[in-house]
């Protein structure tokens, strides 16, 4: 048999859609990655964005949303910044759990969706879990593998070899920027918010 590990993050893309359509900090979703860029840091600024729980590694239902770290500096860009990151950590702690469930230690993330269209998002993924992060020239894979799927169905295609060849892509490579150390302090602080986020429901 062949296993796949899978990890779910409650709130990824609808954080940001929040950031737009509840507090009005962006006008399109695509605004956050111009925001974000604009500090170089989150200026100490953690967002647990857990409106309904902790999916994946955590597994805490009673967790909710916190913005944690707010000074009187901090502005739009640095709440949208730390809502990338957000995304960013969460991804880092499921693969903390694959690499010790599978003792594999992960060397490359391949992304797909509608998130990962973001440079500032991607740079933030590769530089919070130290490995290169690889986004497809397609980034909606799903609906592309469903169209693959479709036209072998009805002989399009012959064989999957033959969609393997007709499908090349010359993916987007980012790779990590920043040191270990700065990595992992920020991941602890991290950890410190999402503990901050429990036994509020």
């Amino acid at each position: 048999p062949v296993y796949a590990l899978e990890g779910s993050i409650a709130v990824a893309g609808s954080a940001i859609k929040w950031l737009r359509d509840n507090l009005g900090l962006i006008k399109e979703a695509a605004d956050i990655g111009k925001y974000a860029a604009d500090v170089d840091s989150t200026g100490g600024v953690y967002f647990v964005t857990a409106f309904s729980g902790l999916f994946a590694p955590y597994w805490r239902d009673d967790a909710r949303g916190c913005i944690i770290g707010l000074t009187q500096f901090a502005n739009r860009n640095h709440i949208c910044r730390a809502t990338l990151e957000a995304i960013c950590f969460q991804t880092r702690a499921i693969l903390e759990a694959m690499n010790n469930d599978s003792n594999q230690e992960l060397s490359v993330l391949k992304v797909d969706g509608g998130v990962t269209n973001s440079d500032v998002c991607m740079q933030l993924q590769a530089d919070i879990l130290g490995i290169e992060v690889l986004r497809p020239s397609n980034v909606e894979t799903t609906a592309l593998g469903a169209a693959f799927a479709a036209g072998l169905a009805v002989g399009v295609w012959e064989s999957i070899e033959e969609i393997e060849n007709a499908h090349t892509d010359d993916p987007t490579v980012f790779k990590p920027t920043i040191s270990v150390a700065n990595r992992d302090e920020r991941y602890a602080k991290w950890n410190e918010a999402i503990h901050r986020s429990y036994g509020w429901a």
